[in-house]
């Protein structure tokens, strides 16, 4: 792979060093001519040919995220950020008093929340305590032993520390034991290979604006057909129903898909930008991409080690991903990112440490930089 060519697709590279993935991408030249061609056709014809032009897109892109995920179109709806399909789950599912769910002190708020706002309904939300920025596996094998466990929903990666879910084990305890699986993607999901079926994933969550490199406002929600029926959506609109163009015949005879959940006009300039950048995730190639990406955190991990920086990023087999948290000694996070940020180096300060996080564009030369700037 050419990756001097990808850099020629983000223009932010002769303005920054952009190390926010993690955060909120920049978008690429792809997805910029995305939303100009949307932007012409409605300007030129508005809806005149919305079934060919608009309805197409969105369906072409449904598909396209589906072989990202390794799922089916028929179990993904677009949603607009990832707090919203992790809402549908914890709205739409048939909780009983004494229910509890699994999740862990080093979620991102989105991926708590929803599952605190159950108590009034009975539902307890048990939360697994972490360990030197990772969640021991053992300790979700016992949380899960418990009859009373409903959904276990955690993250693929932690938005702090970087660690990386052992995604297939857990699915697999998840199955032994009946709980359901709910996952937070969005800070893997373009960066590092996921594959829903192979690791029994029930539901998943992502928005586009981070490692998919798109826009903020529109994601993806799956809901695996097995699984279908068990989730009542929150919100019931026209387009949630079948036959949905018969706006003269009052019914709630449900749509057989996850499109189901996408209850009125969908945002087509959002996945019209989705799809662009879908496009090049998968013209490229997640599995190059995540090497990638592996390559130049290996990098920065050992730049800042041999200047004496504490990593604070778990680095064992199969716990790395595109982020890497840090501290420089005897300054706090918050100014040693202000001091990058001067540098016109965009990392930013969570959870303790400074957060780092580079992809596929980005070079050799731009992670050796911010090493030489501290």
């Amino acid at each position: 792979m050419n990756w001097a060519r990808t850099r020629s697709f983000f223009p932010v590279t002769k303005e920054l060093v952009y190390l926010n993935h993690a955060g909120v991408a920049p978008i690429s030249t792809r997805v910029q001519e995305a939303l100009q061609r949307f932007a012409a056709e409605a300007v030129h014809r508005g809806a005149f040919a919305y079934e060919k032009f608009y309805e197409a897109e969105i369906e072409r892109v449904r598909a396209r995220a589906a072989t990202l995920i390794g799922g089916k179109p028929e179990e993904v709806a677009f949603v607009k950020n990832t707090t919203e399909g992790l809402g549908l789950v914890a709205a739409g599912l048939d909780w009983r008093p004494g229910d509890r769910v699994v999740t862990c002190d080093l979620e991102y708020p989105s991926n708590v929340y929803p599952w605190w706002s159950l108590r009034d309904r009975g539902v307890e939300t048990v939360m697994l305590r972490g360990q030197a920025g990772r969640l021991p596996l053992d300790r979700v094998e016992d949380a899960l032993g418990a009859p009373s466990v409903r959904l276990l929903a955690l993250s693929s990666v932690e938005f702090g520390s970087g660690f990386r879910q052992d995604l297939l084990a857990l699915g697999r305890l998840c199955r032994e034991r009946g709980v359901l699986f709910c996952v937070d993607a969005i800070q893997s999901l373009g960066c590092l290979p996921l594959d829903v079926e192979t690791c029994g994933i029930d539901f998943l969550s992502a928005d586009g604006h981070k490692w998919l490199l798109s826009v903020e406002g529109c994601g993806i929600f799956f809901c695996a057909r097995r699984v279908l029926d068990c989730l009542a959506p929150r919100i019931i609109g026209w387009h949630s129903v079948t036959e949905d163009r018969d706006f003269d015949r009052y019914h709630l005879d449900l749509k057989p898909t996850a499109s189901r959940f996408e209850e009125g006009t969908p945002n087509a300039p959002g996945i019209f930008a989705l799809g662009a950048a879908i496009d090049l995730l998968l013209e490229i190639g997640i599995d190059p991409i995540a090497e990638r990406v592996l390559g130049l955190t290996d990098r920065l991990v050992a730049g800042l080690e041999r200047r004496g920086a504490l990593v604070r990023s778990p680095c064992g087999p199969g716990e790395r991903s595109g982020v890497v948290s840090f501290e420089w000694p005897g300054e706090e996070p918050g100014r040693t990112a202000a001091r990058l940020r001067a540098h016109r180096i965009f990392v930013v300060a969570r959870r303790g440490g400074v957060r780092a996080s580079p992809h596929f564009y980005n070079s050799e030369a731009e992670i050796d930089a911010l090493v030489e700037a501290l």
